[in-house]
């Protein structure tokens, strides 16, 4: 995906997104930026024995930017990643309507927090991470909603089984934290490492 950073500079590294996330794409937008190129990374998200939720999205945002800076060698790269942790445990993708379901069943009424990492390379090959942590609480969700939900089909590959962008922010009854690290980019973290990089942010 070809573009430039918005408002352009002469002086500003070429970026890439290590991400097919149409979410981080999107969130990247809103501060007025669009990555010269996307490149989606491969990597085993597998947390480590014992890893605890926040370690967890911190590494693999390292990794992401990592294989990614192997890839695109000289550019600033942009990886992230978002975890749901459930106290010290950490949610998986939903990737079919059980997992979703159990996910659904376990927030029900309660609080849960959101890690959302970033880590940025610059072409001089330098690591810099920021995360971002937000406490969610859900109402307490009813068997029928938990199945329209199911129904809609927001849940597929998304972390704790939601989606906060989609219908599931009606469950949401209290937010303390990043909401757009809860989608996924975390905006003043993003920001604030993309500026210290020498990109050109409005």
């Amino acid at each position: 995906m070809a573009g430039d950073a918005s408002p352009a500079s002469p002086s500003s590294p070429e970026l890439v997104l290590a991400s097919a996330s149409p979410r981080r794409l999107e969130l990247l937008g809103r501060l007025g930026i669009s990555p010269a190129r996307v490149v989606a990374t491969d990597i085993d998200e597998s947390p480590l024995k014992g890893e605890r939720p926040r370690d967890h999205a911190v590494r693999l945002a390292a990794e992401k930017a990592r294989a990614a800076a192997r890839l695109a060698p000289g550019c600033l790269i942009l990886a992230g990643d978002t975890v749901v942790g459930a106290g010290a445990r950490i949610l998986p993708k939903a990737e079919d309507e059980a997992t979703a379901r159990a996910c659904l069943a376990l927030l029900s009424g309660k609080r849960h927090r959101v890690f959302s990492a970033i880590a940025v390379i610059r072409p001089d090959g330098t690591l810099r991470e920021a995360l971002s942590e937000t406490i969610v609480r859900f109402k307490r969700l009813s068997a029928e909603e938990i199945e329209s939900y199911i129904a809609g089909g927001e849940w597929h590959g998304k972390a704790g089984g939601y989606a906060i962008q989609g219908s599931a922010e009606g469950f949401c009854d209290w937010l303390s934290g990043s909401h757009s690290g809860v989608v996924g980019l975390p905006l003043y973290e993003t920001r604030r490492l993309l500026k210290a990089a020498s990109l050109h942010v409005g």
